[in-house]
């Protein structure tokens, strides 16, 4: 049974970005507030300096409190979560009005001037309209991710449903005809294909480690190499540590076998499948080539494999992924990149 998952709509406010974004908001908030202001009084860049001060110390603590709650505000339900958020801004405006309100009266040496004002009800006011406001989105926002992962997730599903009868079917001929030729290698084969069925089989979005996804990738050649024989090789080209290294299941094994089925069955000499792993400029660059026949069409399989693979990715790491087919007159090859996990 699945355990209900957290509500975590709420953003992390610590990071770099995070920061610059909430002082250039508060910043336009300070200078539409002056402006407003002008309606009544000539504008004044001391009103727009004293605004900016007292705006951005409260828009940067109240940021600073959520991120020093957030994990405990996300284990709440949303609506209570928005309403301590509301209830923390709201608190920390009154604190920084009532000091506020008290430096201007004791420089203006107005000691005995009492510290609540209207203009301190105002500001709450405000505040709890913006940081509602503002909850709201941030609760729309995680709504509409969710909702794009739950289809990512089943159009994944879609497409997986779609390759594994091709799979199965090669597979299974090359077993029967073993069976009677080479007990052993048939032996093996079964067991080659039972591991990679049994990852077919799991969650989707599930992340292994690059060395597991080629060991899938080398029982799937083992057994396309009993059909095959000679006219299959494959050159491993692994220039990083592919324990370190994390992808969704059967990312790769997919493209070798289109890349076998494709681009060496078709040709009586064969070929070579050239598999390659390395790190370029802070990203993991996966790549897998083959050589083309004479009459190479465009097969659908190659480009279900690849809408598979884009939609995985793109759950773990977004608009950052690439994946493209490369095309030549003799080659073909998919490149894979996407960040390093940090």
């Amino acid at each position: 049974m699945n355990e209900p998952q957290p509500n975590v709509f709420l953003p992390d406010l610590c990071t770099t970005r995070a920061v610059l974004v909430v002082v250039v908001v508060i910043e336009l908030m300070a200078i539409v507030i002056t402006l407003v202001a002008g309606y009544f009084e000539p504008f004044s860049l001391e009103r727009l300096g004293l605004t900016s001060l007292f705006v951005q110390w409260v828009g940067l603590t109240s940021a600073a409190l959520v991120c020093r709650l957030r994990d405990r505000l996300n284990g709440l339900p949303a609506a209570r979560a928005a309403l301590a958020v509301v209830g923390l801004v709201v608190l920390d405006t009154l604190v920084f009005s009532l000091v506020a309100r008290g430096l201007l009266a004791w420089a203006a040496g107005a000691v005995a001037e009492p510290l609540w004002h209207w203009d301190i009800l105002a500001n709450v006011l405000i505040a709890a309209i913006i940081s509602g406001l503002m909850m709201r989105y941030f609760y729309v926002q995680e709504q509409l991710h969710q909702k794009d992962r739950a289809e990512l997730r089943a159009r994944i599903q879609a497409l997986q449903s779609r390759i594994r009868p091709h799979f199965l079917f090669n597979s299974m001929n090359i077993i029967a005809t073993l069976v009677r030729v080479d007990a052993d290698a048939a032996e093996q084969a079964v067991e080659d294909l039972s591991r990679l069925f049994r990852a077919s089989l799991k969650e989707s979005g599930e992340r292994v480690s690059l060395a597991e996804e080629l060991a899938l990738c080398e029982r799937y050649v083992r057994i396309e190499q009993l059909r095959l024989g000679e006219r299959l090789r494959v050159d491993w080209r692994v220039e990083l540590d592919p324990e370190t290294v994390r992808l969704p299941l059967l990312t790769l094994q997919p493209l070798v076998e289109n890349a076998i089925y494709h681009g060496i069955q078709p040709r009586a000499e064969g070929g070579v499948v050239t598999l390659g792993a390395s790190v370029e400029q802070g990203r993991v660059v996966l790549r897998v080539h083959n050589p083309k026949p004479e009459r190479a069409g465009d097969h659908q399989g190659n480009r279900m494999a690849l809408d598979n693979i884009r939609h995985r990715l793109a759950v773990l790491h977004g608009p950052a992924v690439q994946v493209e087919a490369r095309e030549s007159e003799q080659h073909y090859e998919v490149r894979i990149s996407y960040p390093v996990d940090g």
